[in-house]
């Protein structure tokens, strides 16, 4: 019948909808189903293999290397995670009291050499930069016209005193005849105002003469004081003359030499107790980047007012600088020595740390656990800085590696020379950043650990129980790829096991990663 349902176009319609929606959708659950099915084999075949990546990953999840984050502690590590660091026992030991500063050498005494006459230059009697005595000659100026004035003045004062000695003869005859009442008195007067008269004139004549001869003197240039002579400032041949801008050469005097430097004025009160005391200040010049020491000295003395500016006061200390280690103008590191404490408990400033309740260290315990120690910070004296608090003399506290430590966290100790770790490479290799120079004990750990996540590339180059012939690599006498990928302590233990030993340490930890992938 035209009104039946099975008879109903629109109805037809809407059913061949349904059943073509129902295919489409079964088809597409059973595609997701093969997809599914198909990773899940891979998954098995390649990226659960203990040779994967995976299975590397999930090893260096499972014991608590970088990357792994199903282990309390995200990254860096459980508690279960064995951290490599250095350390260094606190000890009791003299520390000095320091005040550091920046200062500049400056000379003792600085003299320019000028001529003091006029004339060509014929000879420099020195080598730029030598250290020379007071009174040694240095340069030597044409004397030739000085000798001839020299004796031009010599026959002048030779003459006149001819004549004053003629005079002086007439007026003792004179003088008789005037005994006598031979002679008026004038005559006699007159003879002895000539004496007089000459005897003036000789002695202008002789300052002639000494004034000539210490021309002729000046012609040698000597060395007004000791010290160092800089380089010379004119060249041979040329006329020199007195007043010359930049003179022949410059002396400075480094032995001793001076430094400058300015204190806190806070410093004031305990410097001059020293002074008045008449006990020494030493003071230590080190380069700018204070890495090595220069030279030692003492405080001579002191300025006589403070600088309102800065609120500091100026020093001055010399140094004996008999090895030329120190020029003038040089900026240096200075350490002034105020006091030395006796007996005071101290451990290296690497190990000194501070976090949101203060200062605090790491102390190695005899169940090689590290635990969080509140200290307080005293004198620094060089690399060890005293302190107050939980920590006793002998306690091993960590220098290096800190940066991947928490409190009750395992460790192991291990050189603080990167060069003498164990299994340590010349050069560092590629994928093992322990074995960098220079790295520190967190570099060390990030490499021991971060090479087991690394995807192997090579049967033999596999991690124990990754793949075949791993184990006959092992009993190999030469020293398997894959066993830098081991703690430190394990590498040395693994070359000196015995063939069996060997083969139950790769089944071991074969059994270990098949646990961790199960888990």
């Amino acid at each position: 019948m035209p009104g039946s349902k099975s008879h109903n176009p629109r109805f037809e319609r809407h059913s061949l909808k349904q059943s073509q929606a129902g295919k489409a959708l079964g088809w597409t659950l059973a595609g997701a189903a093969v997809l599914v099915a198909g990773g899940l084999w891979w998954w098995k075949g390649h990226g659960s293999g203990e040779g994967g990546p995976a299975g590397a990953a999930s090893a260096a999840a499972a014991q608590g290397g970088p990357g792994g984050r199903g282990g309390p502690g995200g990254r860096f590590g459980g508690a279960n995670r064995v951290q490599p660091v250095s350390i260094e026992a606190a000890q009791r030991r003299d520390l000095r009291v320091m005040v550091n500063a920046i200062g500049s050498i400056t000379a003792s005494n600085t003299a320019v050499v000028q001529p003091q006459v006029t004339g060509v230059l014929q000879t420099l009697n020195f080598k730029e930069g030598e250290q020379v005595r007071a009174g040694q000659q240095l340069a030597q100026i044409d004397p030739r016209a000085f000798q001839a004035a020299l004796g031009q003045a010599e026959g002048q004062l030779a003459r006149d005193a001819a004549q004053l000695a003629n005079a002086r003869v007439d007026f003792a005859r004179y003088r008789d005849l005037m005994a006598k009442d031979a002679i008026p008195k004038q005559q006699l007067d007159t003879q002895e105002a000539l004496v007089r008269q000459l005897d003036g004139t000789v002695k202008s004549d002789q300052a002639a003469v000494d004034s000539a001869r210490l021309q002729v003197t000046y012609t040698r240039v000597l060395a007004p004081i000791s010290g160092r002579v800089g380089l010379k400032q004119v060249d041979l041949g040329n006329v020199v003359q007195p007043g010359s801008a930049n003179g022949l050469v410059v002396i400075t005097q480094t032995r001793p030499i001076a430094l400058t430097f300015a204190v806190p004025s806070a410093n004031l009160p305990q410097i001059m107790a020293v002074l008045k005391a008449r006990k020494p200040l030493h003071v230590e010049a080190w380069d700018r980047g204070g890495t090595n020491k220069l030279a030692d000295g003492l405080v001579a003395s002191t300025d006589n007012t403070i600088d309102p500016t800065t609120d500091s006061i100026k020093l001055k200390a010399l140094f004996k600088n008999e090895d030329d280690a120190l020029f003038p103008n040089q900026a240096v590191t200075v350490h002034l020595q105020l006091d030395q404490l006796a007996d005071q408990l101290a451990i290296p400033s690497a190990a000194v740390l501070r976090g949101t309740q203060g200062f605090y260290a790491y102390v190695v315990g005899a169940d090689s656990t590290v635990s969080m120690k509140p200290v307080k910070p005293g004198v620094v004296d060089g690399n060890w800085t005293a302190v107050q608090g939980a920590i006793q003399p002998g306690d091993k506290v960590v220098i290096d590696g800190v940066d991947r430590l928490r409190d009750g966290a395992k460790v192991e100790v291990i050189a603080a020379d990167p060069s003498k770790r164990v299994g340590a490479q010349p050069g560092g290799g590629k994928g093992h950043r322990g074995g960098q120079p220079g790295g520190a004990a967190s570099g060390a750990a990030s490499g021991a650990w971060g090479a087991a996540s690394a995807p192997a590339r090579h049967p033999s180059d596999s991690a124990p129980g990754t793949a075949p012939g791993a184990a006959s690599e092992a009993n190999a006498e030469e020293r398997p790829r894959w066993l830098d990928r081991l703690p430190p302590d394990q590498q040395e233990k693994f070359m000196k096991m015995s063939p069996e030993e060997r083969k139950a340490f790769i089944e071991k930890r074969r059994a270990e990663r098949a646990a961790s992938q199960g888990n």
